[in-house]
């Protein structure tokens, strides 16, 4: 474990090993307020943690019901492994893989250059690679995105707006340059 004097990561490490060892979900409570509560119970354990208040029986409840919970606890951490896991690969585009599925694969690939379960199985050369971005849409109304028609007076009108809503006129412009011309003609 990393130590800081930063408050910042101190809490975030105390977080994370609190809901390392608290992580029970709704659907493991009978009802909506009996979570509710064992949510507030747990941060409450949290902040003074983080504050540094009552410490010792704090840490002596976090070992009892580590030990009292262990089983569950490892369920539970098995199970955002496996949720983890499928969110990975259907953000990779692959199908989610189960037990019964890896074991019909295996038997149909013994054969087939598989390795031993457990060993490194390379892979094939006509697996298919991701190859850069994927196509993006197109915006509505054609090639403007704006939906603005190319005549010149839109365009002039679109360039005057412009340059007005960055606080730039012609006006600005012409005044400037006189200030120039002029300004280099008479010496002080």
């Amino acid at each position: 474990m990393v130590i800081s004097n930063n408050p910042h990561n101190k809490e975030i490490a105390i977080r994370r090993r609190i809901a390392n060892i608290f992580n029970k979900r709704e659907d493991d409570f009978p009802s909506l307020r009996e979570y509710n509560d064992y949510l507030e119970e747990v941060e409450d354990m949290t902040f003074n943690l983080i504050e540094g208040i009552d410490v010792a029986a704090i840490e002596a409840r976090i070992a009892k019901y580590q030990e009292e919970n262990t089983e569950q606890i490892m369920i539970n951490r098995a199970r955002k492994a496996e949720e983890l896991a499928a969110a990975l690969a259907a953000s990779k585009g692959q199908p989610v893989q189960t037990d019964n599925d890896a074991a019909a694969n295996q038997n149909s690939q013994a054969g087939f250059g598989a390795a031993p379960q457990g060993q490194y199985a390379p892979t094939f050369a006509g697996q298919p690679r991701p190859t850069g971005m994927a196509p993006q849409p197109l915006p509505l109304g054609g090639g403007d995105m704006l939906g603005y028609a190319d005549d010149e007076e839109t365009m002039r009108l679109r360039a005057e707006r412009g340059a007005r809503a960055a606080g730039w006129s012609m006006e600005i412009s012409r005044k400037r340059a006189l200030e120039e011309a002029f300004g280099s003609m008479w010496v002080y």
